[in-house]
């Protein structure tokens, strides 16, 4: 009986520190974003966004050293339009947490991935969760003489960008093994961005601070929460991994919060809670789409 019973504690302890792990990688994510709004008096966000993929591409070619001899044009083009989509997603969220609070940057970010976890979807209850969505939107409408337009459109840019990320990640999945893949994408991305961070960045590049956040935010933003996310993913279903990654618009409020003292009003806060339940919602829903929706990692 003693064998048995600690034969099934095991899975549940496994599970539980796995869940533990996610949200480890929730906040760290989240908190890197913060970070980095804070070293917007020191430096551009096109500049800190490139330091940022720097830092991240470094680490991952430490980890992955990816074989680019011997690929095919079709390898190629999938990982350039990969490393596309990095660039444009993290840029334009960096353009928009310039502008708006970092919780209602990633809750409008978030739609990205929602509408991916519901498109092609039949069942009639997931019309709840586009509602639930819709109304998080709308709620944010409803303060909008607070939130800068120009924010408000960069963080849908990179909810799209996101959208096409989580699609190229698959493709690209089939192309290179590992993370060889995203190790590649992310030198494209970085080249893609190389000359808005030059240009709008300049000498600013070569100071310590900037160089320290930059470091800073790719660790935390980047490299951590993915491998915290490959992890976790050895021991999580897809659908439950899918659930405490749907926590990232809330994380970020709270990161906001304590690192920056961005306050929400009560219609932001509760649009945080729609687009999160939203999320929840669509992932336990729609199972077939779970596993994309969850290896989103941002």
């Amino acid at each position: 009986m003693e064998t048995s019973t600690r034969s099934a504690g095991a899975p549940r302890d496994a599970t539980v520190r796995a869940v533990w792990v996610v949200l480890a990688a929730v906040w760290s994510a989240q908190l890197g974003s913060a970070i980095g709004k804070s070293a917007f008096d020191s430096v551009t966000p096109s500049a800190l966004t490139w330091l940022r993929l720097v830092a991240s591409a470094l680490l991952l070619l430490a980890w992955a050293r990816p074989a680019i001899r011997g690929r095919t044009r079709a390898d190629w083009t999938v990982v350039v339009c990969f490393g596309s989509s990095l660039a444009l997603m993290n840029w334009a969220f960096y353009q928009a947490l310039s502008r708006i609070p970092i919780g209602v940057a990633v809750t409008l970010e978030f739609i990205g991935p929602l509408t991916v976890a519901l498109v092609g979807s039949r069942r009639r209850r997931d019309l709840v969760w586009v509602g639930l969505a819709a109304t998080g939107v709308a709620l944010l409408g409803v303060s909008r003489t607070e939130l800068d337009p120009a924010g408000v459109g960069f963080a849908l840019l990179a909810g799209a960008a996101w959208a096409s990320y989580i699609l190229l990640s698959a493709r690209t999945g089939r192309h290179w093994p590992g993370i060889d893949g995203l190790t590649v994408a992310s030198l494209v991305a970085v080249a893609w961005l190389s000359p808005a961070a030059v240009i709008t960045g300049g000498s600013a590049l070569l100071e310590p601070r900037v160089l320290a956040a930059g470091a800073a935010v790719g660790l935390l933003s980047s490299a951590l929460p993915y491998a915290l996310e490959i992890t976790a993913l050895r021991t999580l279903t897809p659908a439950l991994f899918g659930i405490l990654m749907s926590l990232e618009p809330a994380a970020a409020a709270l990161a906001g919060a304590i690192v920056l003292g961005e306050l929400l009003t009560w219609p932001q806060i509760l649009a945080v809670a729609c687009v999160v339940c939203a999320s929840i919602g669509a992932t336990t829903t729609t199972r077939r789409r779970a596993r994309d929706f969850g290896l989103l990692g941002d």
